[in-house]
């Protein structure tokens, strides 16, 4: 187990399912291309991307790791969950994903809102073309806003009219952490604490630890190397998965960042799928 520098699976990627610009297809040919041995896709609050996922990767030989990413909040701050091979056949799993998409929806409505309040008009409409998939975000209506003409970039329309403290900016609907690892856990997925390092989170992974937390994402390309090396350490003292991935979106989103530019080597990949055996094992016995 370790985080190789040239990584043979990036297993944080998002798709046109939520808010990346690529189509599952056209991601994983382009992982392919680069040469990983596996890809995670997981988009926020939806599994759509899988099946178009998983057949592009018996097309390019790309091995998939279904997975899912949860937006929830702790003392004010927000914490990332990534879930990896949850039963996409469970009730509860899938219950919970549609009541986070319509809480998405409605927040979108309400931000559309408060950017009419504020004498610009963008429709329903155009939010769900650029969108494309099921699960609406902010950055497809910072999208519209550029396209109008208001903004200059993605950063410049969070700072400006829909990031916290700008003028059409609306609370998330609020999932705990717990909420978001029990999910997970009850699906048969693995629970991994998504990219630590931006709000500094180590000194609380000892209390999700204790609530089911599985793994932290160590590599990724808003870590610092100092960073990579203190939540190793974390997750060593804990018994944890340690993973990685580029948290890709396409550059037009997230300049700089590369597919594949992050990620561990894929026996880390093997670890995840084990655990996810056991995990189903032990329910069965249960």
């Amino acid at each position: 187990m370790g985080i190789k520098r040239f990584p043979e699976a990036d297993l944080h990627c998002h798709t046109t399912a939520s808010d990346g610009l690529l189509t599952p297809y056209e991601l994983i040919k382009a992982a392919s291309e680069i040469g990983l041995k596996a890809v995670g896709i997981t988009d926020h609050d939806t599994v759509s991307g899988w099946s178009e996922s998983i057949k592009a990767g018996k097309e390019f030989g790309v091995e998939i790791l279904k997975g899912i990413e949860l937006n929830t909040e702790w003392q004010g701050t927000e914490v990332h969950i990534l879930g990896y091979e949850p039963d996409q056949e469970s009730k509860q799993f899938q219950d919970k994903l549609r009541e986070l998409r319509e809480a998405r929806m409605k927040r979108m409505l309400k931000i559309l809102d408060r950017l009419h309040n504020m004498k610009i008009d963008i429709s329903v409409s155009e939010i769900k073309a650029i969108a494309k998939g099921e699960s609406v975000g902010r950055p497809h209506i910072a999208q519209a806003l550029i396209q109008h003409g208001y903004a200059k970039s993605i950063k410049d329309a969070f700072t400006q009219y829909i990031g916290a403290k700008a003028p059409a900016y609306v609370p998330r609907f609020k999932l705990a952490p717990k909420e978001g690892i029990n999910l997970i856990r009850e699906a048969g997925g693995v629970a991994v604490l998504a990219h630590p390092g931006q709000h500094d989170l180590g000194k609380f992974i000892q209390i999700w630890v204790n609530e089911g937390l599985q793994g932290v994402e160590i590599s990724h390309s808003d870590h610092t190397p100092e960073e990579e090396r203190q939540y190793r350490e974390i997750s060593r003292k804990f018994h944890l998965i340690m993973t990685g991935g580029s948290d890709f979106h396409g550059e037009g989103r997230k300049m700089g960042v590369k597919l594949g530019g992050w990620g561990v080597s894929y026996d880390v990949v093997e670890q995840i799928r084990d655990l996810t055996i056991c995990s189903r094992k032990k329910a069965e016995w249960n």
